[in-house]
């Protein structure tokens, strides 16, 4: 508890000193708690922690010197400079991250605590949230799947009275937030915070029902926060003095302090020569850590995304065997699992009935529920957990039930898949896939039709995946399955009912970023993506009969984007015209348009066109529905605008 109190307080002084950057927040008057829960974890438990983590990555047994380092964003820090104070992460320790993000690591436990059941390890974990996120749906998602799936996941909840500047009395329902764990089966304890021994107990309790087999427990710990919401705030006084008063005359060390000196067990040398020691470590690791190299741009980059699959062999012969779009998916899943029993799939109504569309049928009756599980209602929790079981060794495939859908999960996406192995230092891989079917054509109206590949393509870490046919989707989900990290793979449900194609019946992989020229050209270029690629070659050959040669080519993956073929392709027919169904405005054939323009200004003869769906949502009625989809008249006419401009 010395040692938290004596990094955090010096800490602050260096942040006043312009030394740490940024910001950090202090838990100086929270230190009983981390110890108190710490101590009880074995060195292969593990622990979750959010923005004010410090004293639990220091009582898990983070190298100080590195903590340092990180929060003046060292190269040598704990997450190389990347993450700063609030992702802190030791995986040798147990430490899989500290999150910025408010609630997160409740979902991210989630999936940690399913990767040891799973392995059968016997291992639990500790999810540390503040009082605000128990507010946060996150809360109530992830505490449902727990208990569901009677995880071995602790979640500790440090209620240091407020959120920023708002008490958590004024902005939380009934009596407490332990009272909530009732709703869902949970034991839970309401316990005295600033009391290192009561702290040890209650987690000592819930661990022993976890490591059992008897599920997850709630632990509310009230405690008091001594220094503002972070060392950046500079708010006016918001909390009453005699309450600040009152709470550091509760202080957990000199609770614990005076405890150790009545039972004999410390003296006053003896606590001197203690406080010593501490300062001292924490002076010379404030030494090392000052002393260590910047990090550089060009390092900084190689965290982004995880390396690339070994150079896969080439692609193999379709054959004669004619499967559908919706059989190939389904196929690589079932080859998948049986290569690798670390993958599992998570979803809505995956089990007996093989998902809405049958993409995951069979699955549950080869490979059990322990390994294809259906979850609740519950996209925020699904996800996270889902990355969670990645971080920690899983290769998890997540199924959004419609595409729609993944808005809710876009924090797991955006903020906790794509930006881990980045954020902490190139340490953590995220084998993690969110799949799901979208796009428009079958009457399911705005909400259930949409095409949001944008919403993806500006996400450094993530790739993105839109495979048009069969051959593409089992080769292509085959990758996506064996990267080690986080993969948007699109489908689309009017290629669910498409015609079978040949495809080889044994596994293979096509590399991700390797375009295909569906059919060569030599008059313009059409670039299509999904069910636009088929529409784009009916106006083709409709536009042969009137003496034009399209190319047309699918690039298969967004992200990486095969631009060179694209290129290659532009300088022979000097013309392009990009497709895809979601609206033009904002719309991916943009980026597209933008790289041909850069890379092959010169040989082109016209601008490069763009073929969108309007600026609106998708429309229930079918003959709008039509109206709104591009369709090969429409793309017809784009290439012959480009082919007959003077």
């Amino acid at each position: 508890m010395l040692q938290i109190r004596r990094f955090e307080t010096r800490a602050r002084e260096l942040f006043l000193q312009g030394v740490i950057k940024g910001t950090a927040h202090s838990s100086v008057g929270q230190e009983a708690i981390a110890v108190g829960a710490c101590h009880v974890l074995l060195p292969n438990d593990f622990i979750l922690t959010h923005h004010r983590g410090h004293g639990h990555t220091i009582a898990k047994g983070a190298d100080i010197r590195e903590m340092f380092a990180e929060l003046m964003g060292k190269a040598t820090g704990s997450c190389a400079g990347l993450g700063g104070s609030m992702h802190i992460v030791d995986f040798e320790n147990g430490i899989l991250g500290a999150n910025g993000i408010i609630g997160a690591g409740m979902g991210l436990g989630t999936g940690a605590a399913l990767a040891e059941q799973l392995n059968g390890s016997g291992n639990i974990g500790i999810t540390f949230f503040g009082d605000g996120a128990a507010n946060e749906g996150i809360f109530h998602e992830a505490m449902n799947l727990a208990a569901v799936w009677a995880l071995p996941l602790i979640f500790f909840c440090e209620n240091n009275q407020y959120g920023l500047s708002t008490s958590t009395e004024a902005v939380t329902a009934g009596p407490s937030i332990a009272g909530r764990a009732g709703a869902y089966g949970m034991p839970s304890e309401r316990i005295n915070g600033n009391d290192v021994m009561a702290v040890y107990a209650a987690v000592e309790r819930a661990a022993l029902r976890a490591r059992a087999g008897d599920g997850p427990t709630l632990i509310e710990a009230l405690t008091y926060r001594w220094d503002d919401h972070s060392m950046r705030a500079n708010l006016p006084a918001y909390r009453p003095e005699g309450e600040e008063a009152d709470w550091k005359a509760a202080d957990p060390l000199l609770r614990l302090t005076d405890q150790a000196k009545r039972a004999g067990a410390v003296d006053d040398t003896d606590y001197e020569q203690l406080v010593s020691e501490v300062n001292g470590e924490i002076e010379a690791a404030i030494d090392w850590a000052r002393a260590q190299p910047e990090p550089t741009l060009g390092n900084a980059l190689t965290f982004v995304s995880a390396p690339a699959l070994a150079a896969c062999q080439p692609e193999p012969d379709p054959g004669a065997r004619p499967i559908t779009y919706l059989k190939a998916i389904n196929e690589a899943f079932h080859q998948e699992m049986a290569r690798d029993p670390d993958v599992i799939v998570l979803g809505e109504d995956i089990g007996r009935i093989g998902g809405i569309f049958g993409t995951t049928r069979g699955l549950y009756d080869r490979f059990g529920r322990e390994r294809v599980r259906d979850t609740p209602i519950s996209e925020g929790a699904l996800a996270t957990c889902g990355v969670g079981a990645a971080i920690c060794g899983k290769r998890v495939i997540v199924e959004a039930q419609l595409w729609d859908f993944v808005t809710l999960m876009m924090d797991a996406i955006v903020n906790q898949a794509a930006k881990a192995r980045f954020m902490l230092g190139g340490k953590a891989k995220v084998p993690v896939v969110f799949r799901g079917p979208q796009g428009a054509g079958i009457r399911l109206a705005a909400q259930h039709c949409q095409s949001l590949e944008s919403l993806f393509v500006n996400v450094p870490g993530l790739e993105v995946y839109a495979p048009s046919t069969p051959y593409d989707t089992k080769g292509l989900m085959a990758a996506a399955i064996r990267s080690d990290g986080p993969v948007v793979f699109l489908e689309h449900k009017l290629l669910y009912l498409g015609a079978e194609q040949p495809v080889p019946e044994q596994d293979f992989v096509i590399s991700p970023g390797k375009a295909r020229i569906v059919r060569p050209g030599a008059d313009c270029t059409v670039i299509a993506t999904l069910a636009m690629v088929e529409r784009a070659v009916q106006a083709a050959e409709r536009l042969e009969r009137d003496g034009v040669s399209v190319e047309v080519i699918d690039p298969r993956t967004f992200k990486p984007f095969d631009i060179e073929t694209v290129v290659e392709s532009v300088k022979r027919t000097n013309r392009a015209v990009v497709v895809h169904e979601a609206p033009k405005f904002g719309g991916f054939g943009g980026e597209i348009a933008a790289a041909i323009t850069e890379e092959a200004f010169d040989w082109l003869d016209a601008p490069v066109a763009r073929v969108g769906a309007p600026e609106m949502p998708v429309p229930y009625n079918d003959s709008l529905e039509r109206a709104y989809m591009p369709d090969a008249r429409d793309i017809a006419a784009a290439v012959k605008a480009v082919c007959y401009r003077r």
